[in-house]
């Protein structure tokens, strides 16, 4: 262990001046859906290139599934989002089912798992990774104009609450490097926010005058979801969509 650290010291990596963190963990097995330790056909290990490339394979046949279920999404994204939705949600998801893992002990492997639509994956997180649509400069006029107090509404101060949670998981992360938690905590505000928006209105019409109501504290509540989650990908190296 000593020889790697020296070496990485050698290679200008380790910064005495800088005050560069260096640590070693520990990983538990890969194992394939059989509970055996994960392995190509032929009993080789399996390399991370075609481990990849199968993953754009199946993304490919997962984006082309949901282009038939919804008739107009292949005139919502053009050929070049498409492409980048297939390789982010590849990658991703590769990523995130390693991550979502405690580092510690050993997972199982599948492809079919990891690319649900529902459940704690990186399909269903990075449907949800988008912007409200509203220009930023009223945003940031709106949040400092109105009084940011959820406690009337069950649901705004559930989501609210979560979202300041954030900073308290960044820092136990940076602490035991156990980046599970992290993924974790990127599902629990998915669900809380998925329930917002389910039953919140941000942007509705008067019944009686017909008028455009929009309700800018909870468009704020979604952005700062969208920034928290969008930083969380970040951390991962995960590329988020605006559109997918």
């Amino acid at each position: 262990m000593q020889s790697i650290f020296a070496g990485a010291k050698l290679a200008g990596w380790l910064d005495e001046k800088r005050n560069v963190r260096i640590d070693h963990v520990g990983f538990g097995v890969v194992l394939g859906e059989d509970r055996k330790k994960f392995k190509c056909r032929s009993g080789e290990s399996v390399r991370l290139r075609d481990l990849l490339d199968e993953g754009l394979q199946r993304s490919s046949a997962k984006l082309k599934e949901i282009v038939v279920k919804e008739k107009q999404r292949n005139q919502i994204l053009t050929a070049d989002e498409l492409n980048k939705a297939q390789k982010s949600i590849a990658y991703g998801c590769i990523k995130y089912a390693d991550l979502s893992h405690n580092r510690t002990g050993d997972y199982e492997f599948s492809f079919d798992k990891m690319l649900e639509v529902r459940g704690n994956t990186a399909v269903y997180l990075l449907s949800l990774a988008r912007c409200a649509g509203i220009n930023n400069e009223t945003l940031k006029q709106k949040a400092s104009e109105l009084d940011l107090n959820f406690e009337n509404d069950q649901r705004e101060n559930k989501l609210a609450r979560c979202i300041v949670k954030y900073s308290d998981v960044y820092v136990r992360v940076l602490d035991d490097l156990l980046m599970h938690s992290l993924c974790e905590y990127m599902y629990q505000l998915a669900t809380t926010f998925t329930e917002f928006y389910d039953n919140c209105y941000c942007i509705e019409k008067d019944k009686i005058t017909g008028e455009t109501i929009i309700h800018y504290k909870r468009i704020l509540l979604c952005e700062a979801t969208g920034s928290v989650l969008n930083q969380c990908f970040k951390i991962l190296g995960i590329h988020p969509l605006e559109r997918m």
